[in-house]
């Protein structure tokens, strides 16, 4: 039996891509091994979103190379899918495998095997240098069709990802992900409804639907010339995973601000089983450089989507992503930008500095920030973050909260089994010396008595369910 091991670079929806490799090769028969030990076969699944990320890309192609040099490298994903001629070029990996051809890997490493074993029957020489021998990187553009990747898995965990939607048509101007990604492609409904509804019955209690570009889901399908065919929105989809039973939470990946509107989220309020947790996608708090971005709202449509969230649901944790540093943001920009946030109150940023990115119409602006004026700035957006997260902790003193229940953790020599609530923040119960209680994937309701670590709830224990 041939062992494979694993890695994945980037987001949830490379992750949940990773995860269906590794069924598929499974399923093929091969042994699965952590990707520090030694391996008949490799697969790195690639990230392109910065120049960083094809860096690391590269390193573990050739990390993947040094342990095993006779192994077959793999790579797969953006970096190739955006970059076929450099790592073909480089020479480390053996196949190269663009982002809508994933589920072909079993097939591939078959045939590449079996190429090998010719070549060693013919006594071919060995080549000098090492050139990848089977491509399979098509022009992602021109694919419409989504390619399906359901993943089977037992519940072992408690929350599962499920991808519902690939590719973007945004193309925001430092953003190299449709050309890596292709256009948006949605998934069939009845084929993720058949996924989670499997996911019930291996036991899981929560799933996050995501996406490229969640938002879009549903619009590529409706434009198919069927009579009398049913709505397909993301709130649909919602409301159809809403009644699978089994399921106890819902929770939805990156939105873009446009699909918060008043009619989307008073239909979210009546889903119980949604997360009262929004990651809506930001990037700056400044309508000049959201322009420049090509991003396509205003700060006060986003406000708006904020004030909505917070009119028909209790307390919500709203979570961002922002650029600091973007070519041309000025210090005065950057403050509406710093005050903006501060007027929303996230309780969490995910703050990045602008990297510039070859291929991308920001990577060719002028007024380029330097980086020791994107360090201090991120520090500086850290520092009001850091106040808004507490504040939003703040709330919870003394309120009761339901808890789903993931694993164990010990804190200065004392158990406590440790989740997160609806709104995706962490909290634990005590465990008393000698208890041995599993509460993994069970949904505790508790009084937050205090904080245990610095975003940490202590729950004084109420009752399970």
């Amino acid at each position: 039996m041939r062992k494979v091991a694993l890695h994945n670079l980037g987001c949830k929806v490379n992750a949940y891509e990773t995860e269906s490799m590794r069924r598929i090769l499974e399923e093929a028969g091969y042994e699965i091994v952590p990707f520090e030990e030694q391996a008949d076969v490799y697969v790195i699944n690639t990230c392109s979103v910065t120049n960083m990320a094809d860096r690391k890309s590269r390193q573990m192609i050739h990390r993947a190379r040094k342990r095993n040099p006779g192994s077959v490298v793999v790579a797969a994903g953006c970096y190739v899918q955006t970059a076929e001629e450099h790592v073909r070029e480089d020479g480390a990996a053996d196949i190269l495998i663009g982002n809508n051809k994933k589920h072909e890997l079993a097939d591939l490493l078959e045939h590449f095997f079996a190429e090998r074993e010719k070549q060693k029957e013919s006594m071919m020489p060995a080549q000098e240098e090492r050139n990848a021998s089977c491509v399979l990187v098509e022009n992602i553009a021109e694919d419409r069709i989504y390619e399906e990747s359901g993943v089977n898995r037992a519940g072992e965990h408690t929350r599962a990802f499920v991808k519902v939607q690939d590719g973007c048509n945004q193309f925001c101007s430092y953003c190299i992900i449709p050309y890596a990604r292709g256009r948006v492609r949605s998934r069939n409904p009845e084929h993720t409804l058949r996924e989670v509804e499997a996911l019930a019955a291996n036991g899981y209690r929560e799933v996050v639907l995501t996406g490229i570009h969640l938002s879009s889901y549903g619009t590529d399908l409706n434009r198919q010339d069927t009579p009398a065919r049913e709505e397909i929105s993301l709130l649909a989809l919602v409301q159809k995973v809403h009644e699978i039973k089994g399921i106890e939470r819902i929770r939805l990946g990156s939105l873009e601000p446009k699909i918060v509107t008043e009619d989307f989220v008073r239909a979210l309020s009546k889903l119980p089983k949604v997360c009262p947790h929004f990651h809506l996608s930001l990037q700056s708090g400044c309508d000049a450089t959201l322009k420049r971005m090509n991003r396509k709202y205003t700060c006060e449509e986003y406000a708006k989507g904020c004030g909505l969230l917070r009119k028909y649901f209790t307390h919500p944790a709203i979570t961002t992503d922002v650029i600091v540093g973007f070519p041309g943001e000025t210090e005065d920009e950057f403050a509406v930008t710093r005050k903006f946030l501060k007027s929303i109150g996230f309780f969490e940023i995910h703050i990045f500095r602008y990297s510039r990115r070859e291929g991308t119409p920001a990577a060719g602006m002028e007024h380029q920030i330097p980086e020791q004026v994107k360090a201090e700035r991120s520090d500086a957006l850290f520092t009001d973050l850091s106040r808004m997260n507490r504040e939003f902790l703040d709330w919870y003193s003394g309120r009761e909260v339901e808890v789903l229940m993931e694993e164990e953790i010990s804190v200065e020599g004392k158990k406590y089994f440790l989740g997160h609530t609806g709104e995706y923040v962490k909290a634990a119960v005590h465990l008393p010396d000698g208890a041995s209680r599993n509460l993994a994937n069970k949904l505790v309701k508790g009084r937050v008595a205090s904080v245990l670590t610095e975003d940490v709830l202590l729950l004084e224990f109420m009752e399970e369910e």
